[in-house]
């Protein structure tokens, strides 16, 4: 198990100083960055794991937006250190994507050192699993969704057709769960784009969607998707036709 992590801070703090050199000492591979986006995005071979040293949140309001979003696309694990206003006001921010971590200031670095590993073992685990891509327009259904099947997949998220798509030039992923109906672009425009190309033509799809009419299901199974699932069913049996899948592929050796 690597132990990296990104630690977020002004590095001429005292404090995030003494973390970066108590991480270092206990074999953490730590790369530093200040809460500039656009410095966090140039990162090369970036890990997973985020550890935020928050000093002035007032200032760092567009790294919070953009931890959300990475957050909820299932990119990152995120840690915080701050006084318990921070902390709330990032659970505020963030209610579907539980943190990983927080550290109340002032913290005790042997601990939190200790507290990382246990974070970082988490991750290492969670990337083992199946990743699965929610392509739905409807953002609170992405979340809740994610909350479905999290913990037993890396679960990421987009809000439409075209979106997946882009996501897709760049990522792979196992399972695609596809919407029926979305604006611009609908689910079965989206399966016959990725069934077009040859890098994205044998991902598996399951279409996740309200649509029941008869006419819909059909334009859906003329399509050869894995299966054809309803929002309606209840959570737990969502997970099992899912689980039931992947099972099924194994015995193929998949």
């Amino acid at each position: 198990m690597e132990k990296r992590l990104v630690l977020v801070g002004d590095s001429k703090s005292f404090m995030v100083s003494s973390i970066a050199k108590e991480l270092t000492d206990s074999g953490f591979d730590i790369i530093q960055a200040s809460s500039n986006v656009d410095e966090l995005n140039a990162i090369q071979n970036r890990p997973s794991v985020f550890l935020v040293y928050i000093d002035d949140f007032s200032e760092m309001d567009d790294l919070f937006v953009y931890l959300k979003d990475s957050t909820l696309e299932g990119d990152i694990s995120l840690s915080i250190i701050g006084s318990q206003n921070d902390i709330d006001r990032v659970k505020a921010l963030m209610p579907n994507t539980p943190l990983a971590a927080s550290f109340l200031r002032p913290i005790n670095v042997k601990e939190m050192s200790i507290a990382m590993e246990k974070v970082i073992l988490a991750e290492d685990e969670r990337l083992q699993n199946k990743k699965i891509l929610v392509v739905d327009d409807d953002g609170t259904m992405l979340r809740t969704i994610k909350s479905w099947l999290e913990g037993h997949y890396q679960v990421f998220m987009v809000n439409s057709g075209m979106a997946a798509i882009k996501f897709l030039a760049k990522n792979n992923v196992d399972l695609i769960l596809l919407d029926y109906e979305m604006p611009v672009t609908t689910g079965p425009q989206v399966l016959e784009m990725l069934r077009s190309e040859p890098d994205t033509a044998d991902i598996p799809v399951m279409f996740l969607t309200n649509k029941s009419d008869k006419t819909s299901v059909l334009t859906a199974v003329d399509l050869k998707p894995e299966k054809y699932l309803l929002k309606t069913m209840k959570p737990m049996e969502v997970l099992k036709s899912i689980n039931e899948y992947f099972e099924k592929e194994k015995g193929k050796g998949y």
